[in-house]
């Protein structure tokens, strides 16, 4: 199977080497790294056509936004399954791939997701640590959600599905509720850490993103008609938020 890999940029030139280097560095070797790129006017584009990688598909044009790049990589996606990874961010291991690989080899799993570790931007250390689970029918109107940034998806699921433009923060969300909620496509958890993301992202970056993400997230269940619990949604996602910098404290120790 061919793995798509959907990357968009915008003046990333300070990180998008990493990330590059990551999706080259996999065992697994099918694989195509699209990246969309905003019209960057710093180094981003000259370190993408300077690295040496043949599975580079690049298109630089205005674009309204990190989703409406993201839905421009699947248009143009040529893998059995697709991806996202942020220009600032990483796969954790050169297994990774092979790990969402081995998740759907078989024909009854439509996506599978796993961990997601928040490392500090100077020293790669574990700031907080997401760590998923399986899923079942409704949790996510009780302020659960897979890490987005480590979902894959067999790109036959995705023919009638792109990111919902309408969600500035949130279509990310807003598009794994839709699939696994309302459409109900069969879901695998992997108990691994999948990527690496530095803090500071337009949904992490501050206490106000963070609010309007939920506000975006609650707007997409009412458009969808997903039942949710607002009481047990909104104490669920501070739960988790603790729970993932204890997570953290333990992976740093794991790794001393």
């Amino acid at each position: 199977m061919k793995v798509s890999i959907i990357t968009a940029t915008f003046n990333s030139d300070e990180t998008i080497m990493d990330a590059l280097i990551s999706v080259k560095n996999q065992s697994y070797k099918n694989v195509e790294h699209i990246i969309i790129d905003g019209e960057s006017s710093d180094n981003t584009l000259q370190i993408i056509k300077s690295f040496d990688s043949k599975n580079i598909k690049v298109i630089s044009e205005k674009d309204d936004g990190i989703y409406d790049a993201m839905n421009k990589g699947l248009n143009i996606a040529s893998g059995d399954i697709v991806g996202l990874l942020n220009s600032d961010d990483l796969l954790n291991s050169n297994l990774s791939i092979q790990h969402v690989i081995d998740a759907l080899s078989s024909d009854d799993i439509d996506a599978c997701y796993g961990d997601l570790a928040y490392v500090n931007k100077e020293n790669n250390k574990i700031i907080r640590y997401w760590k998923s689970e399986d899923f079942f029918p409704g949790k996510f109107g009780k302020g659960w959600a897979p890490p987005h940034p480590t979902f894959y998806v067999k790109t036959k699921t995705l023919i009638d599905n792109r990111f919902d433009l309408r969600y500035s923060i949130s279509a990310d969300v807003e598009l794994m509720s839709r699939l696994m909620e309302v459409q109900k496509i069969k879901t695998s958890y992997i108990p691994k850490t999948l990527v690496r993301m530095r803090v500071g992202g337009a949904s992490n970056g501050s206490f106000k993103s963070i609010i309007l993400q939920n506000f975006e997230v609650i707007r997409s269940f009412n458009a969808n008609n997903i039942r949710y619990n607002l009481p047990l949604f909104v104490i669920k996602k501070l739960f988790n938020r603790f729970g993932q910098y204890i997570f953290a404290l333990k992976k740093n120790k794991e790794l001393k």
